[in-house]
């Protein structure tokens, strides 16, 4: 098989190499495991294996002899109506444990499916019906049709758009059901929509630098940088095995549920406690006639119970212990409290960390091993929670008001 091993080729050709074993590796992946978000990313990584082909295999010379030039013409490599809601059902997949593939989502695949046909009847025309070109009558790959780059760009920015909505819906959620909401924002999550975003970037910038899509010399950093991000999703989603714990549908979540979480293990003095992360609150404004009868049931449960030791709490573990069910106590805490549920079980954590400061237990304890007594999960959650509550850092804190 004809294949001229140039510099470009040969480069384009690591990663699509690379790109098939790590689709392969998914996909085992994912089925052994019945990870869904890794079957997603297979088919996203083959997919972009298949994306650089005609340019690798272009610069290997197969534009140039036959039958080669007939298989990159007729068969559509660059799927550019798949990928974005390949990326975005990946996305999803990862964030909503809730979420099942189902006919209506089909939907995301109708343009796709419009443009399968559209190159099976090219081929048609051309090889069966009337046997010469007609359509690549100027010897251009149809794929790389300005239309449809421009198409595939536009359904891309649409799709980040949506995956940038399940990201914060997600986030809105995480920080209203769990105590441990930063623990479940996943790192991994904020890096994809970061890539997400400078694929489109490099995209519209090689729009700019060069609209002649088919021109091979000039796209060649293009495809090198699409592939170097293509690689970075692939080998970091196939690193990145995490669960999520959030279910879009708000279906209870048990406190015993399985969590893979991305931690890092390792008061008095006229203090006020400022109000923490208030950004996430959306839940429906219905009002509530006894909210200060539950208001001091939740406090009863916090203080005496000392529920917010528990470093896995769940809203819905209050919910049983008050006989009712988890919506009505999220309410009460936004309302109420005017915070979300996260930061509202942070807040007894940070109020009981001070007063065991107050006590003067940091001085025969370490502060992290206070922070995990009073219910903090990582050292990371805690330094966060209490620089938000008091401007300060824990050592600034002790420093300020216990000086020796």
């Amino acid at each position: 098989m004809l294949f001229s091993f140039s510099l470009k080729s040969s480069i384009l050709l690591i990663f699509f190499l690379h790109g098939i074993v790590f689709s392969t590796l998914l996909l085992i992946k994912g089925l052994q495991t019945e990870t869904k978000s890794s079957l997603w990313l297979s088919l996203f990584t083959i997919l972009c294996s298949f994306y650089i082909a005609p340019f690798m295999l272009g610069y290997a010379g197969w534009y140039s002899h036959q039958p080669y030039r007939d298989i990159l013409f007729y068969i559509p490599f660059q799927q550019l109506f798949v990928l974005p809601p390949v990326l975005y059902f990946y996305f999803k997949t990862l964030l909503d444990k809730s979420f099942r593939f189902s006919r209506k989502n089909y939907i995301h695949f109708i343009p796709a499916s419009i443009y399968l046909i559209y190159s099976l009847i090219i081929f048609i025309s051309d090889k069966v019906i009337l046997n010469e070109y007609y359509f690549y009558k100027d010897g251009k790959d149809r794929d790389f049709s300005l239309w449809y780059q421009i198409a595939g760009l536009l359904l891309l920015s649409y799709y980040l758009l949506k995956s940038l909505k399940t990201y914060y819906n997600y986030k809105r959620i995480t920080y209203n059901e769990v105590s441990f909401a930063e623990s479940v924002m996943f790192k991994w999550a904020k890096r994809f929509l970061f890539a997400f975003l400078t694929l489109i970037f490099i995209r519209i910038l090689f729009f700019m630098l060069n609209p002649e899509w088919d021109e091979f010399g000039n796209k060649f950093w293009y495809y090198v940088c699409f592939s170097i991000l293509f690689y970075f999703i692939s080998v970091s989603g196939y690193a990145n095995s995490i669960y999520s714990v959030t279910s879009f549908k708000g279906a209870p979540i048990n406190s015993d549920t399985d969590l893979n979480l991305e931690t890092n293990h390792g008061f008095k003095k006229e203090f006020t406690l400022t109000t923490l992360n208030r950004d996430n609150l959306k839940d429906d404004k219905i009002e509530i006639l006894d909210l200060h009868e539950w208001k001091e049931k939740i406090e009863i449960l916090m203080i005496t119970d000392k529920m917010y030791k528990n470093p896995e709490l769940v809203i819905s573990d209050l919910s049983i212990k008050l006989d009712t069910h988890s919506k009505k106590v999220s309410q009460v805490i936004n309302q109420g409290f005017n915070l979300n549920f996260n930061d509202f079980v942070n807040n007894h954590r940070i109020r009981a960390l001070l007063d065991k400061i107050e006590k003067g237990e940091h001085s025969i304890q370490t502060l992290l091993s206070l922070a995990l007594e009073c219910g903090f999960n990582s050292k990371s959650t805690f330094n966060r929670a209490f620089k938000r509550a008091t401007s300060l850092s824990p050592k600034e804190y002790i420093e300020k008001h216990y000086q020796k």
